[in-house]
């Protein structure tokens, strides 16, 4: 006698504290509801998860962007994947809007650790089988993760922004030589022309930039500085006061990740810049918006990425390969 059993997929999304707004945007997009993970912390500090439904057999989506509050975002994820594993979930997928720790990708100096690696083996070891996350700082993380990673980009939503709102004169400008080939995806889609700033780091000073010198034509044109975050706002406000140096008109910057460390806000606001356009990857609480922010929904891209996952269907044709 055999029996034949024919099993339902089924989608179950959670997410962690760190930016549940962004959670909430891409639900409604999904057509599900985020289950109930009942986070909670001891007197202590340590945290404690319990999904109020069970995931036996389910395809588990964990959302935490690893927000501002860095180190308690990743642990709280890690929590909620192992809490998904031991319920029996089939498959675990850890969604990081924005990856933490991704600047620290190689060792730069001696004696350095290489924390992005870390961060993926954390994941990995709590029960993750799949990464999601949204450009991270260098490609080569994809390689960190022991199982697939999808490399998801903001370029669409900030490609309509610019379509929609920049100038026929627009220069799409690389604000040091690791953005470069972005710069150059940006200007091909577009058909502007591109420009580079040099830039240099002193030896041990952190979160100090100079900028040296543009090559490009940014005499009398619209420049649009594209980068993939925004921490403390060094090299864009180095790079804008550079280009206005060099006959710029108007000068924008674009980041996916708006992180906006101290003192970046007051930088920004006192460069010469006219917009600071990131994506929600991150939460931007009221304390922290300005005149010239603005904030695109990354919602839709995460959400068709999820689905694309769950469907077991292609990620990259959401981008057309560009991801």
């Amino acid at each position: 006698m055999t029996m034949e059993l024919i099993t339902k997929k089924r989608l179950d999304l959670y997410s962690g504290r760190s930016h549940p707004q962004l959670a909430k945007e891409i639900a409604d997009r999904l057509g599900v509801q985020l289950g109930e993970p009942n986070l909670r912390e001891f007197a202590n500090g340590e945290i404690h998860c319990r999904f109020n439904e069970s995931v036996r057999g389910g395809d588990v989506f964990i959302i935490q962007t690893h927000g501002r509050a860095v180190n308690k975002s990743i642990m709280e994820q890690a929590i909620m994947i192992d809490a998904a594993k031991r319920a029996s979930a089939k498959r675990i997928t850890a969604v990081c809007p924005y990856f933490g720790y991704s600047r620290q990708d190689r060792k730069a100096q001696p004696r350095e650790p290489i924390t992005a690696k870390l961060v993926t083996d954390i994941l990995r070891t709590a029960g993750a089988q799949r990464i999601v996350s949204l450009d991270l700082h260098s490609g080569q993380l994809q390689g960190f993760f022991d199982g697939p990673v999808d490399h998801l980009t903001a370029l669409p939503v900030l490609l309509e922004y610019l379509r929609t709102n920049a100038p026929p004169d627009l220069v799409v400008v690389a604000p040091d030589a690791g953005r470069v080939k972005v710069a150059e995806r940006f200007g091909q889609h577009l058909g502007t022309d591109i420009a580079i700033v040099h830039k240099r780091r002193p030896r041990g000073a952190a979160n100090t930039v100079e900028a040296l010198g543009v090559v490009g034509p940014v005499k009398g044109r619209c420049c649009v500085l594209i980068d993939d975050m925004i921490d403390t706002a060094g090299t864009v406000t180095a790079a804008a006061e550079l280009l206005v140096s060099e006959g710029a008109t108007d000068v924008w910057t674009m980041a996916t990740h708006g992180i906006l460390s101290d003192p970046a806000i007051d930088r920004l606001k006192n460069a010469p810049l006219s917009r600071v356009v990131v994506t929600n990857t991150l939460p931007m609480p009221d304390h922290m918006n300005f005149d010239k922010l603005e904030v695109l929904s990354v919602a839709s891209v995460v959400a068709d990425a999820i689905d694309a996952v769950f469907e077991d269907t292609s990620v990259s044709e959401i981008f057309g390969g560009e991801n």
